[in-house]
């Protein structure tokens, strides 16, 4: 694992740049406020390897498909939410030489995501090829007061010279989307403003005709005094910029503040979009970016004191937990039903920023937790808005009624095209069902269920009752050819988890009806008629829930795909230090027995075929038959016997290589103490010589601090216990560091 993030409650923090590391970076920096987003892309001119993502919620295109071969039911397209104008950008030249980090020297670099107020931040000192050096400290952030707003404040200082500073401040709209299918743009441009020091661009999409106008004023300091500068605009297609020049000297700071608007025609009118976006980023530069910025961090501590989640005395489980929260916030507001949480938010391109079943198993939850009621109930209506979408998607793969809502979608339409998961992965209608019970459930909302809820419940159980079959054999009803919610044992029969939710979800439809029936049956009729309701679906929905088949046999336990997984399918298993079998081999014939048991021995720390640190886990491998109390039974008595046996071959060692045992122990001893760099593999070793030595006597240590060390010193928990990143060096540096004062 390349952990080179410091541990922080509220922060993400990268206190170095390795260029390799910049992609990543990108994404886990990102910035978004449910209207718009960005990859964590630098403000200067960037030659090295990066992934320029700026991104408008709902702005999407439908990117043809591209299969080796055509299905029946195949999308024809895949829709993707596409990089948007890049409004970010501020060349920056000293003396004519570009500022570029792909090409200087770094000696001080730190990027900071601020979970807690909402900002991103960066500043670094850099030495150009010509030697000139430079500081450089920006923090940018998108507005959850005012959605449109984007705001920057970037900072230059020269270090070792006085020149020339020239500042270009740009909106770029010839971008393009690294995962186009067949490497085309996506954007045209409209039009474009650019006069007195603010410039606008407008641009749509090459398809369903989505317009997006971006526009930027900037302002520019030196000494705490607003510099009035001559301004060279550049305009070309899709392209317009501002160019300022001014002198620079050691120590003198100049400022650069740049306001952008991104407006869309998803919200406002085409006529309207540039004046719209003038007014807007008139009104933000006339805040001022600290106004902003403190506006920013008030709107996130509302949003804290209903989410946040404390974790004590594990900071990277807090950072962790408080990271996730971070972007579910800034992916998803509920302002706008007819958006949704796409699985990777604003952090790339990966999975197009389209809507997928995770938000109803995994995201509603949340919201439902933390925001306002309707926060949760917007979810749920932009599956019912998309209702008649999902009957037209159940047709297609040859439904004659129901409803199979798609497995990706920006519009209700299916646009996934890998077979196994568009086709048979259909467990996801019993998401979106079982949503509707989770808010119905949680906010006691049951007008719900009348207004919007039963109408979906009634389409996805019509589509489960055409989509099972009556086995004659099995005397049962039986589901052929899914893909269960784990997703790689595809084309399964009677997967479980699926055939338990068809059925849950047939039961939920009945007892709503029921309730409707009772509590609103004026409702209820309007409904019938709408619906064409009938009593023999009912009593067949009935039926099944009775007479569905679960991969079940009295015998055998649970039936699975995997035979290891067949009967309780429980797995329990013991960690067992053995060196003295290991010293001796003899572990080669346990491992021989134990799988004539069925069970399994496996080393815990392992590269490649060695194993590292004596530490064994013994477990069973089959249930088949088994109840679990045999299951334990028969691992206790393994256990019991491997331990006679390592116990036993250590008194052989202590009898036959007493010297060479103790010499053993006491070098390991003495590493330990005395070592100043340690490696990973080295430590888990000397500890378990030093473990064995303690075991059998030999030396005179308290074993609760080779528990300790052993927990502690790999490199992942050395770094969180000191609260900070380490390179390879100074981990090796620490881990000796520690282990000495913990020895001590």
């Amino acid at each position: 694992m390349n952990q080179y993030l410091i541990v922080n409650e509220w922060e993400i923090i990268e206190d170095s740049f390795i260029s390799t590391n910049n992609r990543v970076s990108e994404g886990i920096f990102s910035l978004g406020n449910g209207y718009m987003g960005q990859r964590a892309n630098f403000e200067e001119h960037y030659s090295g390897d990066s992934l320029q993502g700026n991104y408008m919620a709902g702005v999407y295109y439908p990117d043809k498909t591209r299969v080796g071969w055509w299905k029946n039911g195949y999308p024809e397209y895949f829709a993707k939410v596409i990089n948007s104008i890049n409004w970010i950008g501020i060349d920056i030249l000293i003396d004519g030489e570009q500022l570029d980090l792909a090409l200087c020297k770094t000696e001080v670099f730190k990027r900071t995501l601020n979970m807690k107020e909402g900002y991103l931040e960066r500043s670094f000192e850099a030495t150009l090829p010509s030697g000139k050096k430079v500081k450089v400290f920006t923090k940018r952030f998108l507005s959850i007061v005012t959605k449109e707003i984007g705001a920057i404040i970037y900072s230059i200082t020269p270090l070792n010279f006085s020149g020339e500073l020239e500042i270009t401040p740009y909106l770029d709209g010839d971008i393009i989307n690294e995962d186009s299918n067949y490497d085309e743009k996506f954007w045209d441009e409209v039009s474009k403003i650019n006069s007195e020091g603010q410039a606008s661009l407008k641009v749509k999409t090459k398809k369903l005709d989505f317009h997006v106008c971006s526009t930027m004023i900037f302002d520019i300091f030196q000494n705490g005094e607003k510099l009035t500068l001559p301004i060279l605009e550049t305009s070309k297609d899709k392209f317009v910029s501002n160019t300022v020049k001014v002198y620079c000297s050691p120590e003198l700071e100049t400022v650069i503040y740049k306001y952008v608007a991104n407006v869309t025609s998803r919200s406002i009118p085409l006529d309207r979009l540039t004046e719209h976006s003038l007014d807007l980023v008139a009104k933000a530069q006339s805040r001022g970016f600290n106004y902003l910025l403190k506006e920013q961090a008030m709107a996130w501590e509302e949003k804290w004191l209903e989410s946040d989640i404390v974790i004590n005395g594990d900071v990277s489980a807090q950072q962790a937990i408080r990271f996730n929260i971070f972007q579910l916030n800034q992916t998803y507001t509920g302002e706008d039903d007819r958006l949704n949480i796409g699985p990777k938010g604003f952090t790339g391109e990966k999975y197009g920023g389209s809507t997928y079943w995770d938000t109803e198993a995994y995201c509603l939850p949340f919201y439902l937790a933390t925001a306002d009621e309707k926060i949760a109930r917007n979810l749920l209506v932009y599956r019912f808005k998309q209702l008649e979408q999902a009957k037209e998607n159940a047709k297609k793969l040859g439904f004659t009624k129901g409803a199979l809502y798609p497995m990706v979608t920006m519009n209700g339409e299916e646009c996934h095209n890998e077979w196994e998961i568009t086709f048979e992965e259909i467990h996801r209608n019993g998401a979106i069902a079982h949503a509707i019970y989770d808010y119905v459930n949680y906010t006691g909302d049951k007008s719900y269920l009348g207004e919007f809820g039963l109408q979906v419940l009634v389409e996805i159980s019509r589509f489960w009752e055409e989509r099972v079959n009556f086995s004659s054999e099995k005397n049962k009803y039986v589901m052929l050819g899914v893909t269960g919610p784990n997703e790689y044992e595809n084309n399964v029969n009677n997967n479980w988890y699926t055939n338990r939710i068809a059925c849950w979800t047939l039961q939920y439809t009945l007892d709503v009806v029921d309730y409707l029936k009772t509590n609103n049956p004026a409702r209820l009729e309007e409904l019938d008629k709408e619906l064409g309701l009938r009593i023999e679906e009912f009593n067949k929905w009935k039926d099944i829930i009775a007479n569905m088949y679960y991969a079940f046999d009295e015998k055998l336990g649970y039936l699975t795909t995997s035979p290891e997984n067949v009967g309780t399918g429980m797995k329990a298993s013991v960690i067992l230090h053995l060196p003295a079998l290991t010293m001796s081999e003899e572990i080669k014939n346990i491992s021989k027995n134990l799988s004539k048991m069925g069970m399994s021995i496996n080393g815990m720390y392992l590269e490649g075929t060695k194993i590292y640190g004596n530490l064994y886990r013994i477990a069973n491998k089959i249930s088949l038959g088994l109840t679990e109390e045999d299951i334990l039974i028969k691992l206790t008595e393994a256990i019991f016997n491997i331990i006679v046996e390592e116990n036993r071959f250590r008194e052989i060692l202590l009898s036959k290589c007493r010297y060479e045992l103790e010499d053993k122990v006491y070098r390991a001893y003495g590493i330990l103490k005395c070592a100043i760099l340690l490696d990973s593999k080295e430590i888990i070793d000397l500890l378990s010589n030093v473990r064995l030595g303690a075991e059998l006597s030999l030396i005179d240590i308290d074993k609760n601090k080779l528990d300790k060390l052993l927990i502690l010193t790999g490199n992942s928990s050395l770094q969180n216990y000191l609260g900070r990143s380490l390179d390879d060096k100074e981990i090796k540096y620490e881990r000796a560091k520690l282990v000495k004062e913990i020895l001590t």
